[in-house]
């Protein structure tokens, strides 16, 4: 009985992924460095990826205009490929180490599916 509750508990945790999106702007050298940092932790843990333009998204200039890099963390199921993060997600801004990333999808993993939409 316990070998198939394993195998149950490992198929679940395979349908979720760790979903980046970076926030970002033209000329924004934090950002450069924020990207040197993903990337160094992708060749790790293989994360899903968005990038977006503050300046070309009204929502999201509103928000981040000033503050770029900011980078959002989710829970998504693998190839969810409608989602979009919301400001309820895991954050890091600016300044952020492989270990401070890692620790936040970490975080996000963990969190109960029932609230993540599909």
């Amino acid at each position: 009985m316990r070998p198939t509750i394993r195998l149950l508990s490992v198929d679940h945790a395979r349908q979720w992924a760790v979903r980046l999106t970076i926030f970002t702007r033209r000329n924004c050298g934090l950002c450069n460095d924020a990207k040197d940092v993903m990337a160094k932790v992708w060749q790790r843990r293989p994360f899903e990826f968005t990038e977006v333009n503050v300046m070309k998204h009204p929502k999201w200039k509103a928000l981040y205009e000033f503050d770029t890099p900011v980078l959002h963390v989710d829970k998504v199921r693998e190839s969810s490929h409608a989602f979009e993060t919301t400001t309820a997600a895991g954050k890091l801004m600016h300044r952020f180490t492989e270990d401070q990333l890692e620790a936040v999808m970490d975080q996000e993993l963990v969190k109960e599916p029932d609230s993540y939409s599909t």
